[in-house]
This record gives C-alpha cells, structure tokens and sequence, in this order.
C-alpha cells in the first residue's frame, strides 16, 4: 500500500472527511482492519486566507510547498492538497516535490466525464468560480462549466468562508444553495459540482434531484484507489 500525504487544514473541517472517506474506501476494498497508510501536515487556514484575500499567492504556494517537502520527506508516495481553491498553486506545488500531486480539478473532471456530462454547474469560493485556474481543467476535458450570477457568487464564496469553515451548517444557507444549484440546472447544467471541499458537509445528494459532485469524496476515493494501484 503507498502512502498518502496530505496538505489539510483548509479547513480542518472538511480535511475531517478526507481522512474518514479514505479509510473507508480502504476498508471497503481490503476488509479486515486495514485502513490507509496517511500522512497529514495541516496548515494554519487563517494564514492562508490572509494571503487569499491580500493577493498574496506566491506566499501561500510558499508555505503549501514546504508542506509537500516535509510529506515527501517523511516517506509520501503521492500528495493532496486537500482544497480546490489552493489549486490556484498546484503547479508551483508540484514543481516543489518529485512525487506526484493529485489534482481536484482533474480527478473530478474524469468523474464527469465516467457520467457523460457534458454542461455542469461550479460551486465554490470566488477565486474557484471566478477565475480560470480550476475551470480551464474541467472545460479541457471538453465539459462546458456555468457558475451563478455575481450576486450569488458572492453569496456562495460569503456562506463558505463566514459558516461552513466555522463548522456553521445553517438551513437557511442550504436553502440557499438549493435555489442556486436549480437555477444552474435551469440554465441546462446537467450536474453541479461542490467545488469547495465543505459545501458537501452542507448539501447532501438527497436535497435535491440534480447530480451533485462533492469534491471531497472525488478526491479521498481517487487517493484510496491510487493507494492501492
């Protein structure tokens, strides 16, 4: 079994899930007690926003890239970085480490592709579903990507950063969600992905009829399965 490292604590809420999807996907496919041989080097999420918000990007591929040297360093096959939106860094990532990076973007969009969409809906911060680091993975694998209005992108990015990184899971921020993922499908998205790795603490395929992606678990089980290649 190889050995995953993983760059969490973006936050730790949902870097929670990675560790939990993981295992049980371990599990599931070996059986007994076994469980996935893991590494973690959680960052300090406030420090991170600060340079999000600040523009501050090569001080955040900075600190993800000493994170993935340490990992490396202590014995990881492969890494994660367990966020979509610090995916913004990725390259600079994996140019800091000679074992490979796992893409979000990447493995989600070979997801969609094993479902046959063609249009799909973008959930996540605004640097995810505003800017072109994340979508051009998705629109190269020929998907056509739609994300909401500005007002709702905004919405979207506020519930994500001032709730659900809090551990908040309000009704009325699902109700909201709910509304937007309709109106992607009404604008002929024919899925929507979770493009940040808490909205899925927050939406659960059964609210609604539209397919839903969830990052986190794209991500977590394409790690167990390569763990186990």
């Amino acid at each position: 079994m190889k050995t995953i490292g993983l760059i969490g604590g973006m936050s730790w809420e949902s870097t929670v899930d990675y560790y939990r999807l993981i295992n049980e996907a371990v599990k599931r496919e070996l059986g007994g007690l076994h469980s996935a041989k893991i590494i973690l080097v959680s960052v300090d999420f406030q420090e991170i926003e600060n340079y999000q918000f600040a523009g501050q990007w090569d001080k955040s591929a900075q600190v993800l890239s000493d994170a993935a040297r340490r990992l490396e360093g202590a014995g990881a096959d492969f890494i994660l970085i367990c966020t979509n939106t610090m995916h913004k860094v990725a390259d600079q990532v994996a140019a800091a480490i000679t074992i490979p990076l796992v893409h979000i973007a990447r493995v989600t969009g070979d997801a969609l592709i094993a479902k046959d969409i063609q249009k799909v809906g973008l959930l996540g911060t605004v640097f995810t579903m505003e800017e072109p680091f994340y979508r051009k993975e998705i629109e190269a694998k020929g998907i056509e990507v739609v994300v909401p209005n500005q007002e709702d992108r905004q919405l979207v990015s506020q519930i994500i950063y001032e709730e659900l990184c809090l551990g908040i899971l309000s009704d009325d921020s699902r109700r909201t969600y709910l509304r937007i993922i309709a109106e992607l499908a009404a604008q002929g998205a024919e899925a929507v992905i979770l493009g940040c790795t808490e909205i899925g603490l927050l939406v659960k395929q059964g609210d609604t009829l539209v397919p839903l992606f969830d990052t986190t678990t794209i991500h977590a089980e394409s790690a167990a399965v390569k763990s186990l290649e």
